[in-house]
C-alpha cells in the first residue's frame, strides 16, 4: 500500500524490473548500500522500492530472498500486473507515499559510490523540481567498429547545476512535493511505445519546475550483447525520434498549435531523413565507416519524426 512507506523526508530509490531477476538479484545490495549512506546525522532514511512489470510476479522470490539479507525496512516490493514501463513508474509515484524525494534507476545499471547522498545534496541546496545524473555505458563485449563510430551508446555530459529541459529515468531524482503540486503524472499512452519520461519531464519545465544536472551522480549501464547489433542501435534511434515527435504533438494541445507541430515533425524528420541517406552515400563512396553509421543513425530518427506525424507508434517494448 502507499501509505506504508516510511516518514516524510525520507528517500526512495525506485528500482523497476521485467523479467530480469539476475538483474534485480545484483542491483539491490548496491542500491541497499547506497541507502544506507543517507542514515545518519541530518539526513533522511532512505529505502529501495523494487516495482515489478511482470504480470507473473518473476522478480518477487529473487527480491525477497535479497531483502532477507539486507536488515528488515530497507527493501520493499510492489506488483504492478499492467504493462507498460509509463505503469510502473505511476506505481512508484503512489508508493512513494509521503516521502519527499523519489530517486529512479534502472535494474542494469550500476551506481557510483556517492551517487544517491550527490542528487540528494544538489536537491537540498538549490531547492530544484529535479535532478538528473549522467549515464556511462559498459559493454558485455566490445562493441564492433561500425557501432563504435556511429557514437550510438555516447551520452551528454554537462557542468553541475547546468538547467534542462528534458530527461530519462535513468538517474532521475524527483522532489515529490513539486511534482505533486504541478499534477505530473507518466502518460501510459507511452508505456509500451517510451517516451513517457520524455514527456513527464518537458512537462515539469514548462509548469514551472527547475530541473538540474548533477555531473558527479554517474551511473553506469551495462549493455549486454543483444543490444550490441545494428538492427537493435538502428531500431532504438528510429524509436527515439518517433517518440520525440509524438511528445512534441502532445505538448501542442490546441488544434493549431497540433497541426503546426505535425507539419514541423514531418519537415525536421524528413530533412534528417535526406541528409542522413546523403551521408550514408558519402560514407559509401567514400569508404567512411563514421559517415555510414552517422548517416544511417540519422536517417532512422528522421523516418521515426516523419512517421510520427502520420501518426504511427513505433512500441519498442510491446508484449507477446
Amino acid at each position: 500500500m502507499a501509505n506504508d512507506v516510511g516518514s516524510a523526508g525520507a528517500v526512495v530509490i525506485a528500482v523497476l524490473t521485467y523479467r530480469r531477476p539476475g538483474d534485480i538479484s545484483l542491483a539491490l545490495p548496491r542500491l541497499a548500500a547506497q541507502a544506507m549512506t543517507l542514515v545518519g546525522g541530518d539526513r533522511p532514511p532512505a529505502t529501495v522500492l523494487v516495482i515489478d512489470n511482470d504480470p507473473a510476479a518473476s522478480a518477487q522470490a529473487a527480491v525477497w530472498d535479497i531483502a532477507g539479507t539486507l536488515g528488515p525496512g530497507l527493501v520493499r516490493y510492489a506488483h504492478e500486473p499492467r504493462p507498460g514501463i509509463a505503469a510502473a513508474r505511476n506505481r512508484a509515484l503512489a508508493e512513494a507515499g509521503a516521502a519527499a524525494l523519489l530517486v529512479f534507476i534502472d535494474d542494469d545499471e550500476v551506481p557510483s559510490e556517492h551517487w544517491l547522498a550527490q542528487l540528494v545534496e544538489l536537491q537540498h541546496r538549490t531547492g530544484a523540481a529535479a535532478v538528473v545524473g549522467p549515464v556511462i555505458s559498459e559493454y558485455e563485449h566490445e562493441p564492433d567498429p561500425w557501432i563504435q563510430a556511429g557514437r550510438f551508446f555516447r551520452r551528454r555530459r554537462l557542468a553541475t547545476g547546468t538547467p534542462l529541459t528534458v530527461a530519462a529515468t535513468n538517474n532521475l531524482l524527483l522532489d515529490l512535493r513539486q511534482i505533486r503540486a504541478l499534477g505530473l503524472t507518466f502518460d501510459e499512452r507511452f508505456g509500451l511505445s517510451g517516451g513517457s519520461d520524455t514527456l513527464f519531464t518537458r512537462q515539469l519545465v514548462q509548469r514551472g519546475g527547475s530541473m538540474l544536472w548533477c555531473d558527479e551522480a554517474v551511473v553506469v549501464d551495462r549493455v549486454p550483447a543483444s543490444r550490441l547489433t545494428r538492427g537493435w542501435v538502428l531500431r532504438r534511434a528510429l524509436r527515439s525520434g518517433n517518440s520525440a515527435a509524438r511528445v512534441n504533438l502532445e505538448l501542442a494541445a490546441a488544434a493549431a498549435p497540433r497541426l503546426a507541430a505535425r507539419a514541423s515533425s514531418l519537415a525536421a524528420g524528413s530533412l534528417r531523413l535526406i541528409g542522413g541517406a546523403a551521408r550514408l552515400g558519402a560514407g559509401l563512396l567514400t569508404g567512411s565507416t563514421a559517415h555510414q553509421a552517422r548517416g544511417l543513425r540519422t536517417a532512422a530518427r528522421g523516418l521515426g519524426m516523419a512517421s510520427a506525424a502520420f501518426g504511427y507508434v513505433y512500441s519498442e517494448y510491446r508484449r507477446k
